[in-house]
């Protein structure tokens, strides 16, 4: 089963695609230091650095390359478009992101596509923009007579046993209109459980970083024996861990994270601090799950990133643990490149989940075209 995830970042979506046995054959990813991270991690796939306008436009791909097409196409047009929006939307340039996304996924005719983006999206010019971003994948005068079904679900991290408090928005579109949605979300959730019976339990920080102990310059530390479930699902056999590294923080801020307990923030400080986050210098709870990790998980006035007990921001490693990543999984290039890609991917665990939920649905499909055979 082949699958092309366009706007790959790090590759969080389509690494829980491989774990579900899928063939990721090919990656689109704009930025070439986060390309990096993907192909050393997804050494299998064809990675495509480049515009995605060029690759819409070039005729890199072509109808039936792939079963399965994911990915998120950054939303930053959606909420500038203004109040016209019907017959205006494909095309305003501010939504190029998306338009390209639809373009290839016109052009391959997956069986199913997955499009992961913002919580806010639904609520975007009141609600207009989602409604036409659905018209647009159901419309059959846009795609040849071949409209997608269309289902979508507000995905809580937490409810997948992923130690932080991140919503985001799912949209799955497949060939078929007989498909009962909620019935294969169910499936698929008793399923993983029969497998992983502690896959969706809650996780704490603590169940997450725990038995991290101190950062290194290089960020290379040894190994640390697992000593929760959450820990054990994302253990490896490595002799060390990478990516263990801290933040050089200012004296100043340094003596503020020190005056801030758990659960406190920058208010008990008694000083002017300029931030647009409410939880700016945060500093997270053990027993609690975290904030949604943002790309300024490294920056004490980005949000509540400051750890349980020591005077720092959440180092990289731990960063990805809150969002599941394994502990083999790499991050390349510079301290900014690996906050982005870290902030800004899909969890693992929602996405593995989501590629179970979508063999489900190329099954069912497969079953039902076969002729004489009855679900």
């Amino acid at each position: 089963m082949s699958v092309i995830d366009l706007f790959s970042g790090c590759g969080g979506l389509s690494l829980g695609f491989r774990q579900a046995n899928f063939d990721v054959i090919r990656a689109v990813e704009f930025d070439p230091g986060i390309a990096n991270t993907y192909i050393a991690n997804h050494p299998e796939t064809d990675m495509i650095v480049d515009d995605i306008r060029n690759i819409d436009n070039t005729g890199v791909f072509q109808e039936g390359d792939a079963e399965v097409i994911i990915g998120g196409p950054p939303c930053q047009g959606f909420s500038m478009a203004g109040a016209r929006i019907r017959g205006g939307f494909i095309d305003d340039p501010r939504n190029y992101l998306f338009r390209h996304y639809f373009n290839v996924v016109r052009t391959v005719r997956p069986t199913v596509f997955v499009m992961e983006n913002v919580k806010g999206i639904t609520t975007m010019q009141g609600g207009r923009i989602f409604e036409e971003i659905l018209r647009t994948f159901s419309d059959p005068e846009l795609l040849g007579g071949r409209p997608y079904h269309l289902h979508h679900r507000l995905v809580k991290a937490a409810l997948f046993g992923i130690p932080q408090k991140r919503e985001r928005m799912i949209l799955i579109g497949t060939t078929r209109k007989d498909i009962d949605f909620d019935a294969l979300w169910s499936e698929t959730e008793q399923d993983i459980r029969r497998e992983y019976p502690h896959y969706f339990d809650t996780v704490t920080v603590r169940d997450a970083i725990g038995n991290l102990g101190a950062t290194t310059d290089d960020g290379r530390v040894v190994n640390p024996a697992p000593q929760t479930q959450y820990q054990r699902y994302l253990a490896c056999g490595n002799e060390f861990l990478t990516n263990h590294t801290q933040t050089r923080h200012s004296t100043i801020a340094t003596d503020r994270m020190h005056r801030v307990a758990n659960g406190e923030n920058f208010t008990v400080l008694e000083e002017t601090i300029r931030s647009v986050h409410s939880g700016s210098y945060g500093r997270l709870s053990w027993d609690e799950q975290a904030p949604t990790i943002t790309t300024r998980f490294d920056t004490p006035a980005g949000g509540r990133f400051i750890h349980p007990v020591e005077d720092r921001t959440l180092s990289p490693r731990e960063a990805a643990r809150i969002q599941s990543f394994p502990d083999d999984f790499v991050f390349c290039g510079t301290k900014t490149s690996i906050c982005k890609q870290i902030g800004n991917a899909v969890p693992p665990k929602i996405s593995y989940f989501l590629a179970r939920l979508v063999d489900k649905i190329l099954h069912q499909e497969e079953t039902e075209d076969e002729p004489g055979v009855r679900q």
